[in-house]
C-alpha cells in the first residue's frame, strides 16, 4: 500500500524538480522510479510526462481554484494538486481512487496538515468539471505551450502551427531502427508478426519500423542480440544524407546517446568512426549501444567548438554534426522542454552552432560531405543558420537538401510520423 500511495508524491516531487531546479524530467525521472514497485513504474511515468505535457491547462485550474498559489516548502503541495487534476481529467484511473491517492500523498510528502485542502480542491474541481474544461478551452493557454514559443512557431508556420502544437502535446509513437546486419527489415517484420505484434516501416527511410503499439524492449524480437534498436525515424533520417562508406574515416559529432553512431555501423561496418560528445556522463549510453550492438568506435569527450583539442589535425571523409539545439522538434518526448527552454536561448544556440560548424568545417577533406542536423523546429537554428553558413564559406555547396533561397529538409512532428528534425547536406568544393 505505501509504495502505491507514494505515487502522486513521487510523481509532484518529480514534476517540482524539473520546474523549481530546471532538471530534465529523464534525469529526475529513474531515480522515482527505484522507489516503486515494478508494476508501478509505467503509471508514475505516465502521471509525470502528463502533467509537464498538460501543465498549462493544470496551473490554470490551481489558480482559478485557490485563492493564492502555495509557495516556499508547500511547492510540493501544489504539485500534488497538478497530479490530482491530471488522473481526474487525463486518465481512466476512477476517481475516487485518484482522489484517496492523492490525498494520502501529502503524509508521504510531510503535509499530512494539507490533506483537507487537497481534497476540498479536487472536491471542488470535480463539481465544477465540465464547465472549468470549457471556459479553459477558450483561453490563450489551451494550446498547453508557452507563449513565447506559440509566438515562435506561428510566425514560421503560419499555415501549419495549429497541427505542430497539437502534435507536441500527443503522445509520440515509437519508432525502432532493424539492423540490416542481421536480417532486413521484411524478415524482421515477419518475427515481430510471429510475436503477435505489429509494425509498419517507413516509405522514406529504409530501417524504420513504427510500433502499431510501443512494447517494452525486451519483448522486441532479438533486442538484447542487437537487431533492433529504438530510434526515432527522423533521427534514422540522417543516413540517407550521410551515406556512409566501408573504410573511411567518418566523425559523429554530439553523439550520445550513440544511436547514430552505430547506426552509421550498421551501414558501413568498416568505417573508422570516432563519437565524440561534451557530456561525459552521456557518453556511458555511447558505450552501452555499442557494446550491445557488438560494434567498435573511438569515443571521446570533447568540445565542438575547438576539435583540435580531441582530434588534433585530422580530416574526415564525413561528419555527422547533430547540433545543440533547443529540441523543439522532440516536445512530445520530452514535454519539459516546452517549461526549461527560454525565448533568449535561441539566439545562444544559433551562436553555439555557428561556432561548430565553422571550426568542424576545417576537418572535413575537400570532396567530403557534411551532415548539419537538429532536432529543431525554428528557422534560426535551421535554415536561417544554414543560409547564414553558406554565405560565409565560399568551399561549402549544399547537395540533396533544398535550396539556397530554402536550404535543408524540415521535417515537423506529425501523429504517425518522426518527430520535428532538420538536415542540410554540405559538400566541401
Amino acid at each position: 500500500m505505501k509504495k502505491n500511495t507514494n505515487l502522486r508524491s513521487l510523481a509532484a516531487l518529480a514534476v517540482e524538480q524539473v520546474l523549481e531546479q530546471g532538471q530534465s524530467l529523464s534525469n529526475v525521472l529513474p531515480a522515482m522510479q527505484q522507489k516503486v514497485a515494478d508494476k508501478d513504474r509505467a503509471l508514475l511515468q505516465e502521471l509525470s510526462f502528463g502533467v509537464l505535457r498538460t501543465l498549462s491547462q493544470l496551473d490554470w485550474l490551481i489558480n482559478k481554484l485557490m485563492a493564492r498559489p502555495m509557495t516556499g516548502k508547500q511547492r510540493t503541495v501544489h504539485y500534488l494538486i497538478m497530479v490530482g487534476f491530471y488522473q481526474l481529467l487525463h486518465t481512466r484511473i476512477p476517481p475516487h481512487a485518484a482522489l484517496a491517492e492523492t490525498v494520502e500523498g501529502a503524509v508521504a510528502i510531510k503535509r499530512p496538515q494539507l490533506k483537507g485542502l487537497i481534497n476540498g480542491v479536487l472536491r471542488q474541481f470535480q463539481r465544477n468539471q465540465e464547465a472549468l474544461v470549457e471556459e479553459f478551452a477558450s483561453t490563450e493557454n489551451r494550446f498547453l505551450h508557452p507563449a513565447w514559443l506559440v509566438k515562435r512557431i506561428k510566425s514560421a508556420y503560419p499555415q501549419q502551427w495549429k497541427s505542430i502544437l497539437e502534435a507536441n502535446n500527443q503522445r509520440p509513437p515509437m519508432w525502432l531502427r532493424v539492423n540490416r546486419n542481421h536480417h532486413s527489415r521484411v524478415e524482421w517484420l515477419a518475427l515481430l508478426d510471429e510475436a503477435g505484434m505489429n509494425g509498419f516501416p517507413h516509405e522514406q527511410y529504409p530501417d524504420a519500423v513504427r510500433m502499431e503499439t510501443p512494447a517494452p524492449v525486451l519483448a522486441l524480437p532479438g533486442f538484447e542480440e542487437g537487431w533492433v534498436t529504438v530510434q526515432d525515424a527522423s533521427a534514422q533520417g540522417c543516413m540517407n544524407y550521410l551515406t556512409p562508406k566501408n573504410g573511411e574515416d567518418i566523425l559523429d559529432l554530439c553523439a550520445a546517446p550513440g544511436g547514430k553512431t552505430t547506426h552509421i555501423l550498421e551501414v558501413a561496418p568498416e568505417a573508422n568512426v570516432l563519437a565524440v560528445d561534451i557530456d561525459e556522463q552521456r557518453l556511458s549510453r555511447v558505450y552501452d549501444n555499442l557494446k550491445r550492438l557488438d560494434m567498435k568506435a573511438k569515443v571521446k569527450q570533447g568540445d565542438g567548438r575547438y576539435p583540435s583539442q580531441w582530434c588534433g589535425e585530422q580530416q574526415f571523409d564525413r561528419i555527422l554534426l547533430d547540433a545543440p539545439c533547443s529540441a523543439t522538434g522532440v516536445i512530445r518526448r520530452h514535454p519539459d522542454i516546452k517549461w526549461l527552454r527560454r525565448d533568449r536561448d535561441i539566439a545562444e544556440l544559433a551562436q553555439l552552432q555557428a561556432e561548430i560548424l565553422d571550426a568542424t568545417w576545417m576537418h572535413l577533406k575537400p570532396g567530403g560531405t557534411l551532415v548539419y542536423a537538429t532536432c529543431s523546429i525554428l528557422p534560426e537554428e535551421n535554415s536561417e543558420q544554414i543560409a547564414a553558413f553558406l554565405k560565409r564559406t565560399p568551399s561549402a555547396e549544399l547537395h540533396d537538401t533544398g535550396n539556397a533561397a530554402h536550404p535543408g529538409v524540415q521535417n515537423l512532428p506529425a501523429a504517425e510520423e518522426g518527430d520535428g528534425f532538420y538536415y542540410a547536406k554540405l559538400i566541401k568544393q
